[in-house]
């Protein structure tokens, strides 16, 4: 799938920062899914930290003469959950990574059928599948089900504690048998099939009501005032490539990276490795927003704190009195990946994973963009470093080293035409706004921002606004369903109140036996870190995390460690 984030967690048919001195234990997801004790503090080093083994519990014990309070215990097994093992390693001053494995030994999750409904979806118009649908159909459907041999069950859905989506009751799903394994649920599969039936394979493991029973997680902090190094997102100085996170960390040197935002993965979409949300690195912006959503706000190179906050972004061009909106920054003319800008069809809303297109939309090219520029009908101007215009004429070509180019389609190659004069200067103006306070993002030659969605946590409280950021739309349950709602793997980044800043993986899709996170588990398991802001980023295959250069968690791609766009690198 060409989703950053999303891969089907089914097989279809064929056709931190401290922990407090008191232990915080959380429930992972609405359904009592794994508690959580979390054994993590800036302090101590690894040689002397070390795991005992304690009446069948591991416990981590830290150096004693460390700053800060050290960990509790670093495990615990509680009555039907299971075992947390967590072992802690200090890569540098003020900079830990802790690992810890997840254990539900109640849990048992199984291989199972579940029936689909073909729909139109009301977000991109096309063709789609839903597995949570009305009761009539659920009724209707395991009872069609029952006529052809098959016992079918109706499972009740519920929404998650989303902040602007409906409560209660989201649908219904049938679902066919319990299987030991993807391939006999397969052979099921395929008579349901023959029978007339859409149909997928899942795992319930993946299921949010449904307990998971492993989860391999990596927490890396990052303490404000003992870390004397730097952090930074980077798209290594070329927004148009894709690398993996962990050969981008160990080019740089670095001790810990963790992918970033989301990116365009195909052809068809727009050009590969170009963000598909806000972007900014050393003080520039790279890309615009799809409408209003998270971001991580990286200051001064991390000695300035950090932010999370939704932004939007707009940029303007001037000649003279003349101005016109640009719409995008590298990226093709015309093709708007996650939608969210104005004027663009079928909507301007941001969605998830879908293409919006504009017939008049002017693009801006940074030196950044160092691959061949889109071709096509329009106007281009080529500007200078000073932002006098060196040519104008068809789209093509390079960006010229220190310069910039605009490319225009539609009203916006006519405003090209009629304003852009070799040997006279253009101005493009850039403003980031934060959403809730109104107030303009300013960027220093150090500062960074790397862009995802939803947000999880404001203030301390899980504040998720899956609608409002485009994951999720309560019109139509066929769109990103899973991408949202079921358990994947995912890449987070939150700060706590100490200023802290905190990155997490965890692995998904069975690798490793770990089932990941929905959204709202990752809100749950963030809090309970200690953060008080948090947000998603981009997930699925890309999730990764380097530490000394090396990757350590377990990527879900069958190729390996995605190769993606911007990451976030802790530099010494």
């Amino acid at each position: 799938m060409n989703s950053p984030q999303s891969s089907p967690s089914s097989t279809s048919a064929p056709s931190v920062p401290d922990i407090r001195r008191t232990r915080r234990r959380v429930a992972l997801s609405s359904a009592a899914v794994l508690a959580l004790a979390v054994p993590l503090g800036v302090c101590g080093t690894s040689a002397q930290a070390q795991a005992q083994t304690d009446a069948g519990a591991i416990r981590l014990l830290a150096d004693s003469s460390a700053s800060g309070p050290g960990p509790a215990s670093g495990s615990a097994f509680l009555a039907g959950l299971g075992l947390e093992q967590w072992n802690t390693q200090n890569v540098a001053p003020g900079v830990r990574v802790s690992t810890v494995t997840l254990q539900n030994q109640g849990s048992a999750p199984f291989w199972t059928v579940t029936l689909e409904q073909p729909v139109t979806s009301k977000v991109t118009l096309g063709p789609a599948r839903a597995e949570v649908e009305s009761e009539s159909w659920a009724r209707t459907t395991a009872a069609q089900l029952a006529a052809h041999g098959f016992a079918a069950r109706v499972e009740a859905v519920r929404w998650p504690g989303y902040s602007d989506t409906p409560r209660g009751l989201m649908g219904y799903r049938v679902r066919v048998g319990e299987f030991p394994s993807s391939g006999a649920a397969g052979t099921e599969l395929s008579a349901i099939t023959a029978a007339g039936f859409a149909a997928v394979t899942e795992w319930t493991g993946y299921d949010a009501q449904t307990p998971a029973d492993r989860e391999n997680i990596h927490v890396a902090v990052i303490a404000r005032g003992a870390f004397r190094g730097t952090v930074e997102a980077t798209h290594d100085g070329n927004v148009a490539q894709r690398a993996t996170t962990s050969s981008v960390a160990a080019q740089l040197g670095s001790l810990v990276g963790v992918n970033g935002g989301f990116f365009v993965t195909s052809n068809a979409d727009g050009v590969q490795g170009t963000q598909s949300g806000l972007g900014a690195y050393d003080g520039q912006v790279q890309s615009l927003s799809s409408g209003d959503r998270a971001a991580l706000v990286v200051k001064n190179n991390g000695k300035g704190g950090y932010q999370i906050a939704n932004l939007t972004s707009t940029a303007t061009v001037r000649s003279g009195a003349a101005t016109f909106a640009v719409e995008g920054v590298n990226r093709v003319p015309g093709t708007v990946r996650d939608c969210g800008r104005p004027d663009a069809t079928p909507t301007t809303h941001p969605e998830q994973d879908v293409d919006c297109y504009e017939t008049n939309d002017l693009v801006q090219f940074t030196p950044e963009f160092a691959a061949p520029l889109p071709t096509g009908t329009g106007t281009q101007a080529v500007l200078d470093a000073a932002g006098k215009v060196l040519s104008v004429g068809a789209r093509g070509g390079a960006v010229p080293a220190g310069g910039t180019v605009l490319q225009g389609i539609g009203t916006a190659a006519a405003w090209l035409d009629a304003h852009a004069v070799v040997g006279h200067r253009l101005t493009v103006d850039q403003r980031i706004v934060d959403s809730a306070t109104g107030r303009t993002v300013h960027l220093g030659p150090n500062d960074s921002i790397v862009s995802a969605a939803p947000r999880l946590l404001r203030d301390g409280r899980i504040d998720i606004d899956a609608a409002d950021e485009g994951v999720v739309d309560p019109r139509d349950l066929s769109f990103n369903y899973q991408w949202a709602n079921a358990r994947q793997p995912r890449t987070i980044a939150g700060v706590d109140a100490r200023g802290d800043l905190i990155l997490v993986t965890v692995d998904g899709r069975l690798t490793a036996g770990s089932e990941g996170f929905t959204l709202y588990e990752e809100a749950e398991f963030m809090r309970s870190l200690g953060a008080v802001q948090a947000l998603n980023l981009d997930g699925g295959g890309s999730t990764a995390m380097a530490v000394d250069g090396r990757l350590v968690n377990n990527t879900s791609d069958a190729t390996g460690e995605r190769p993606v766009g911007d990451t976030i690198q802790v530099l010494p």
